[in-house]
């Protein structure tokens, strides 16, 4: 199978039929074989009851259906599991990304052999102030932080090789750094399409100003995981070495000045010194010890299921 088009969604009943329609035009113009995975995350609408229209309509349709909103992270990693085309298309669900982008997106995995290829919507309908500045500063921090020189960290429309999307782990709310996800992985052929940014048609965005907070908090987490997560004692040791030497260095002092220096100064406890030593050596003995409760927890950690799937439609 040529391409796998997995789409996440809550809530989108009215714009699931016309996305439908627009990518299924573009696989038979194109002669793709094809599957379109769509993940309700929890919806309260009718978009299941669509969804299972539209597969009785097209066999190429396929669904998985949560039992809650567990987030988009997890959506992905469902419709991740289940795919099956030799190049993975991810896209939102509210038509604001084009499906005639597959095509060029598509060659550029299969044909130029990049890993991954992210959309940039380089031009945008969405509010200046609530949407597109903290957005740019969102990607600022991301390129600097990360080191993956990308425009649009947060666009929905991405490409990737099967092989990616089998070997990474995307959890949380980390569906944000898939190209950080990948790169950790080893697949460092990534790049980025110019893709058209359309306004939304139907109903209102799931995502408020939150979503940057946490996407802040995000990066701040997948910078520690992609660093330190197999070895956590490398910085908390380091930092409870540092702690520990600063305390032992005033408590030296300390020693010294009272045992051959002024005997007949103030008592050490007396002084603001002994509670910065006995300060400074308690952080670093903390330090010690969650480096080693990071150790035992990496080496006893059992995966666990992050969802609840209620159903499927022609699905394996």
């Amino acid at each position: 199978m040529n391409i796998s088009v997995v789409i996440p969604l809550l809530n989108e009943q009215d714009s699931l039929t016309e996305l439908h329609d627009w990518i299924a035009k573009v696989m038979q113009s194109n002669r793709f074989s094809y599957e379109i995975i769509f993940i309700d995350d929890g919806s309260t609408d009718d978009s299941w009851k669509t969804i299972g229209n539209l597969s009785s309509q097209n066999p190429n349709v396929k669904g998985i259906r949560f039992l809650k909103n567990f987030g988009k992270s997890q959506a992905l990693h469902a419709g991740f599991e289940k795919a099956i085309g030799d190049v993975v298309i991810t896209m939102d669900a509210d038509l604001q990304d084009n499906p005639d982008e597959i095509p060029e997106l598509y060659s550029m995995i299969e044909n130029d052999g990049f890993h991954l290829v992210s959309g940039w919507k380089k031009k945008r309908y969405d509010s200046v102030i609530s949407k597109n500045m903290p957005s740019k500063l969102f990607n600022w921090a991301a390129r600097k932080t990360s080191g993956v020189k990308l425009h649009d960290f947060n666009c929905g429309l991405k490409a990737y090789k099967l092989e990616l999307v089998k070997n990474i782990d995307v959890n949380g709310e980390m569906h944000r750094y898939i190209p950080v996800l990948a790169k950790n992985a080893g697949f460092t052929k990534i790049t980025e399409k110019i893709v058209q940014h359309q306004a939304r048609k139907y109903g209102e965005t799931k995502f408020g100003m939150n979503r940057f907070v946490h996407g802040f908090l995000d990066l701040i987490t997948i910078w520690f995981l992609s660093s330190f997560g197999k070895r956590p004692m490398h910085l908390f040791g380091a930092l409870g070495v540092i702690m520990c030497a600063i305390g032992f260095g005033f408590a030296l002092y300390l020693g010294i000045d009272k045992l051959f220096l002024n005997r007949a100064g103030r008592l050490i406890t007396e002084r603001p010194e002994f509670y910065l030593s006995l300060s400074t050596m308690i952080i670093g003995t903390q330090f010690f010890v969650a480096g080693f409760l990071g150790e035992i927890i990496l080496r006893t950690k059992q995966d666990k299921k992050r969802y609840a799937i209620k159903e499927e439609l022609n699905l394996n």
